[in-house]
């Protein structure tokens, strides 16, 4: 087993040769780069100006002392983006509009410049090397129409290593997308977990379609281990993870050929895992949320970015061999929890349950009150040539499979609500994050 790419890449960051990549040495460049960052915020960043008076700065001695500083908080980017650039606008190369369902309402901007996407592209360049070789063919299931979107800085990185990346966008008709996949000959995927699986599932007069792919990347959202399973069942390929947000500038961290957790950018990104009620940093290996501090960034600039993602680090070194970091498969996002009577059900609970059902590709999950009592309501998207016969029947014995829900469904303090979504190839798109959508204060009469 070959050792993660991003060990050398890290290695040539920081000035070392990979064999001298230790932590000691990673954290001093760390510790360096974070007090450019704190001089460079305080210095041209209005909103960073305010946050961090009073507090340590360029000065501070170790990464221990980060925990001293403030959060930052997708609220604080609602309210006025722009107090966060160090840059004139004119520097500005790309920006970046997130819809959100946040207080607010208003959406969330990110401004990149040249420099701040080149090191992206960097990034891609040397995650995708352990799923593609030179002269292969990527089909990128991603946005990808505009300069400096994720589908552009992905066809770029995969030119600096000698492998074509071909912009398809999100996947609309899977059977359409398969007929590309034949005829291009293509080797490998890039794109969004339910998605991919859609392609997977995907029937055409009875029979799947032939596919033959090396690997597969799965992005933008959290990763069931179910739909790993179902892809490297189907497909009979390798299937990697990918952790980033556009926060982070879209790349956090890839897979290596291990597939046992993200090896992180951390010449680029400095992690923390906290107790999300606490705000206290938590030990090596207890779940929490992530929260990372640009350490290169010199148009936007975060420090301390509460990311609502749950995550670990893991303790155990890598069996590829590197002293890097590696984050577990994300769990979900903090605010995809929701409380029924008895206990707590997660996003993560509902796909480990659901996504081994052959007939489906997606599903939507939704808490209702309906005359005093409380009801999941499950939507699903039927793969095509589905028996939607058979179907409710399946997601009841699934869901049973999640304690708290059988507790509760024995005890009548719930009812199961089947729904059907849409079917597969219905043109409809759905590419926000998954989360369990709360109901209950809708109260149907």
């Amino acid at each position: 087993m070959e050792i993660t790419p991003l060990h050398r890449w890290i290695a040539d960051k920081i000035g070392v040769t990979g064999a001298h990549l230790t932590k000691a040495r990673l954290e001093a460049y760390q510790l360096g780069k974070l007090q450019e960052t704190l001089q460079l915020a305080r210095n041209h960043s209005v909103f960073y100006r305010k946050s961090l008076a009073g507090l340590p700065g360029e000065n501070i001695s170790s990464l221990a002392e980060l925990t001293r500083l403030p959060f930052t908080t997708a609220e604080d980017l609602h309210q006025n983006p722009l107090q966060f650039l160090c840059v004139s606008q004119d520097q500005i190369d790309r920006v970046v509009t997130l819809q959100t369902s946040g207080t607010t309402g208003e959406p969330k901007r990110l401004y990149f410049t040249r420099e701040d996407q080149g090191l992206t592209i960097d990034f891609f360049q040397q995650g995708m090397s352990t799923l593609v070789n030179p002269g292969d063919k990527v089909l990128i299931l991603l946005p990808g129409e505009r300069p400096g979107s994720v589908g552009d800085l992905l066809v770029r990185g995969l030119q600096q290593m000698g492998a074509k990346g071909i912009p398809h966008g999100l996947v609309r008709k899977p059977g359409r997308t398969l007929e590309i996949l034949k005829k291009e000959e293509i080797d490998a995927l890039v794109g969004i977990p339910t998605q991919v699986l859609s392609l997977a599932r995907y029937q055409e007069q009875g029979g799947r379609l032939p596919v033959k792919l090396k690997s597969v990347l799965l992005s933008t959202d959290h990763v069931p281990r179910a739909i790993i399973h179902e892809l490297e069942r189907s497909w009979g390929c390798r299937v990697f993870n990918h952790y980033g947000m556009t926060e982070m500038g879209l790349g956090g961290g890839v897979e290596c050929e291990a597939r046992a957790g993200c090896h992180l950018r951390e010449a680029d990104l400095y992690f923390e895992i906290i107790d999300s009620k606490t705000k206290e940093p938590l030990p090596q290996g207890e779940t929490g949320e992530i929260v990372f501090t640009t350490l290169t960034r010199k148009g936007m600039p975060l420090i301390r970015y509460r990311t609502g993602d749950q995550g670990r680090f893991i303790s155990e070194p890598c069996p590829c061999g590197t002293s890097l970091k590696r984050l577990e498969l994300v769990k979900g996002r903090l605010e995809g929890e929701r409380r029924l009577t008895g206990g707590v059900i997660t996003m993560e609970d509902l796909d480990e349950a659901l996504f081994p059902l052959e007939d489906l590709t997606d599903f939507q999950a939704v808490i209702l009150r309906q005359e005093g009592s409380e009801k999941l309501q499950i939507k699903v998207k039927l793969a095509a040539g589905c028996n939607r016969d058979l179907l409710e029947e399946k997601i009841y014995r699934a869901l049973e499979t999640i304690p708290l829900i059988k507790m509760a469904l024995q005890q009548g303090k719930l009812g199961i609500v089947p729904g059907i979504l849409e079917q597969e190839g219905s043109g409809e798109v759905r590419a926000v994050k998954r989360s369990i959508i709360d109901r209950r204060g809708w109260e149907e009469r």
